[in-house]
């Protein structure tokens, strides 16, 4: 079955930088969906970025635009989330995200995707 391992969470001041990386095992890593997903305290899972494996096609969040990069690097099957200018609004905890099934437009939505990571905790302060 599939299992989806973050890292490279931590903590950092305003206007810093992290890069998450996600490793993919269990299934064939081409042509799936993956995401990244935050949630802070008291607030509701939200799609941060979105990479089709097949193409490497990404979508972002309003939110996010221009500040992060979702990269992909097939050989090791692992999904990367690059994040710059980092504000203390992006604490939450990060979580990656794949969709096995369904067509080549992945989604914001965290209801289309069927194995999770544990998550792994940003700080910006």
């Amino acid at each position: 079955h599939v299992q989806l391992v973050e890292s490279g969470g931590g903590s950092v001041q305003p206007g810093g930088s992290l890069r998450l990386p996600c490793a993919f095992s269990g299934y064939t890593y081409s042509g799936n969906c993956m995401a990244w997903f935050r949630q802070a305290p008291g607030k509701e899972r939200e799609g941060v970025a979105t990479i089709y494996t097949g193409d490497g096609i990404t979508s972002y969040a309003d939110s996010v635009k221009g500040r992060f990069t979702i990269s992909q690097d097939n050989a090791q099957s692992t999904v990367y989330l690059q994040m710059d200018s980092l504000k203390p609004e992006d604490t939450a905890m990060y979580y990656c995200a794949a969709r096995t099934r369904g067509g080549t437009w992945c989604g914001l939505g965290y209801y289309e995707y069927n194995y999770w990571g544990q998550g792994t905790q940003v700080t910006v302060s």
